[in-house]
């Protein structure tokens, strides 16, 4: 019996070796998880290479741009699929430190960035070509938030190309002419640039390429004299002295590996070096994998099961031959019976589900209702940004500082009656100054006030008119689930398209998120008033009306003030996403500070809105308490101390 367990270990390890000895590397690859199509098709790329060529183990890692170059510094994790060089000082100081290395060149020809408008732009105003160009031609690009000035769109904030863009807008002497608008986000960015180019308006907008985006529009170039590589070494400095201007560099786009990867995976870092795409190549597999809406993994399986060429000469012989069979393809590019096969078995898999999707009719529906009406939703914005948004926030930077401060300081005082959390919200409203994010301060404070006053001019007459009515509720109810429960991310991009970038659609998604439990809280405190004393108004012979607003909405007042204490939070919560899509405010440092691993600046924000919230929180809730209750607490506050 000995022996045979002896032999049967013996078979098994003879088994074993082979696969052990063939794999190029000891230990799993760990992939930095990238969030642009084209560095996810590049890792798809080398994922599949590393683990089914060569035998490897690979994991990946999610992260943002600067959290995974600084994971990739410290051999937390070891490959970034694509790497535009010369862009990131963090990489840069880790290449001198001799921590990274970006290898290879897998675009050829290398990846262009610029200034540019719809192509349509160019060809309805011939005498736009050039930077110098916009003086004479800036009335084209208005910005809706200060229709004095025009507006350029710019990188997210804390994008290195953020700071290079606003410093050329300074020493071009732009920046007296146009906005530094940010979008928050890559993707708000694309949803302003498509919603543009479907409205066939005009836009100035920092992009680069490759990109899906650059691939599906047709983008216009303009022009800026020759790369001057010490003016742009310069530009990329935030506090940088130099005036000079310069054209954008050609960015080499390579392989960010870390060193101990390096020294300890020679064979699969060198085939690492050979991977090369051309611009078609590359940007072809981004439109088609941004239309049929695959990821990167997907997309580079498809890639790599069509163009065994192009591959072939990157790998080993073996890892060719193993990456060949794994594709089911002959390395000249016909398909082997075994993958028909996997492909049948997928299909049948696949069948056993119908094939529903509501994503293109919805992105279709999305696209006519901009193309169609996008004008209306933008004298809508228009409006609201006229009359209500900049009002309030003229206003409130109109005002002193100290006023504020003063002022919320007496009303705390009013709702609380404690001397204590009158000073400490004086205090708080001053540390918040020192830091420097008053200005921040003023434009949430704006939309928080607007979102306020719109949420509670619609949900409070909803809730009512539900409170009399059952059919309403039914209707309602549901509706309410789907905006309470659905992810605030889902309509953020559908508003930004159609309101345009900036506060307006801040304020209506803040206002879709709000809605819910004010309109909830206002019926459930109006159907629980005590019946007896409707009743007793009825026989004293009150209308309907009279009803309403003498008897039932006193009683369901601490009710609807807990549901506007709630929409308030709700909206202040929404501050940091409103960042996303380029409305300016504490969110927009906090936002920064996560995209540029800036601890400080995050913490001191998000402090700032801890100190909003309580102060908030706690003065609505004083005043939304019943009238004995109310008068408890200034009998407490008048209680002398001990």
């Amino acid at each position: 019996m000995r022996q045979w367990i002896a032999l049967s270990l013996l078979c098994m390890s003879a088994l074993l070796l082979p696969l052990s000895a063939s794999a190029a590397c000891e230990s799993p690859i760990k992939f930095g998880a990238l969030t642009w199509e084209s560095g996810q098709f590049t890792s798809g790329v080398l994922k599949y290479i590393a683990e089914e060529g060569y035998g490897c183990t690979v994991e990946e890692m999610p992260g943002a741009g600067p959290a995974l170059e600084t994971a990739l510094s410290q051999n937390d994790i070891q490959i970034i699929g694509e790497q535009w060089i010369g862009r990131s000082p963090i990489m840069e100081n880790a290449i001198e430190q001799n921590k990274v290395a970006v290898i290879g060149d897998t675009l050829k020809g290398g990846a262009t960035q610029g200034w540019y408008v719809p192509k349509y732009v160019l060809e309805e105003n011939p005498g736009l070509r050039r930077y110098q160009d916009l003086p004479k031609y800036a009335d084209l690009f208005k910005d809706p938030e200060d229709p004095s000035k025009s507006r350029f769109m710019n990188c997210p904030s804390g994008w290195t190309c953020e700071i290079f863009n606003t410093r050329l807008l300074k020493n071009t002497g732009l920046d007296s002419i146009f906005n530094n608008a940010h979008p928050g986000t890559g993707a708000a960015l694309d949803a302003e640039i498509a919603s543009a180019f479907e409205q066939h308006k005009p836009l100035l907008f920092y992009y680069w390429q490759p990109t899906g985006l650059m691939a599906k529009y047709d983008f216009a170039a303009l022009e800026f004299p020759d790369h001057k590589d010490a003016c742009w070494q310069d530009l990329l400095l935030a506090d940088g002295t130099s005036d000079c201007v310069s054209g954008f560099p050609v960015s080499p786009l390579g392989i960010a590996a870390s060193t101990p990867f390096i020294d300890t995976n020679p064979e699969l870092a060198e085939v690492f070096k050979k991977i090369q795409f051309t611009p078609d190549e590359l940007n072809g597999a981004i439109l088609e994998m941004s239309e049929s809406k695959r990821s990167g993994d997907e997309q580079a399986l498809v890639f790599l099961r069509d163009n065994p060429d192009v591959w072939r000469g990157w790998l080993s012989e073996e890892a060719a031959t193993n990456l060949a069979t794994k594709l089911g393809v002959s390395l000249d590019g016909t398909t082997s019976i075994d993958d028909t096969a996997s492909t049948m078995d997928q299909s049948v898999l696949s069948s056993s589900f119908p094939s529903w999707s509501l994503e293109t009719p919805l992105n279709n529906a999305l696209s006519s209702v901009v193309q169609n009406y996008g004008d209306v939703f933008r004298t809508i914005s228009t409006v609201t940004l006229t009359y209500l948004l900049l009002p309030i926030e003229r206003l409130l930077t109109i005002i002193p500082p100290w006023l504020i401060i003063a002022l919320v300081a007496v009303l705390a005082w009013f709702g609380v009656r404690k001397i204590w959390f009158a000073l400490a919200c004086g205090a708080g409203l001053f540390l918040i100054g020192a830091f420097g994010l008053w200005g921040a301060l003023i434009d949430t404070l704006a939309l928080l006030i607007v979102s306020v006053l719109v949420t509670v001019v619609i949900g409070i007459p909803i809730g009512i008119a539900m409170s009399g009515s059952k059919l309403l509720r039914k209707i309602v109810t549901p509706v309410l689930d789907v905006m309470q429960t659905m992810p605030s991310f889902v309509y953020l991009i559908p508003v930004l398209m159609l309101f345009g970038i900036g506060k307006v659609p801040a304020l209506f998604a803040t206002v879709i998120y709000a809605l819910p439990p004010l309109i909830r809280l206002t019926t459930l405190g109006v159907t629980q008033v005590n019946h007896e004393m409707v009743e007793a108004g009825r026989s004293f012979g009150s209308t309907h009306l009279q009803l309403l607003i003498w008897i039932k909405l006193p009683q369901a007042l601490p009710s609807i003030m807990a549901g506007i204490n709630q929409a308030v939070m709700m909206s202040l919560a929404m501050v940091v996403l409103a960042s996303m899509i380029g409305a300016p405010g504490l969110g927009e440092d906090v936002l920064q500070s996560i995209q540029t691993l800036n601890i400080g600046q995050g913490l001191q924000a998000g402090m700032a809105i801890v100190i909003v919230a309580i102060i908030i929180d706690r003065i609505t809730q004083a005043f939304g308490q019943g009238k004995r209750a109310r008068q408890k607490t200034i009998k407490a506050g008048r209680r002398p101390i001990g």
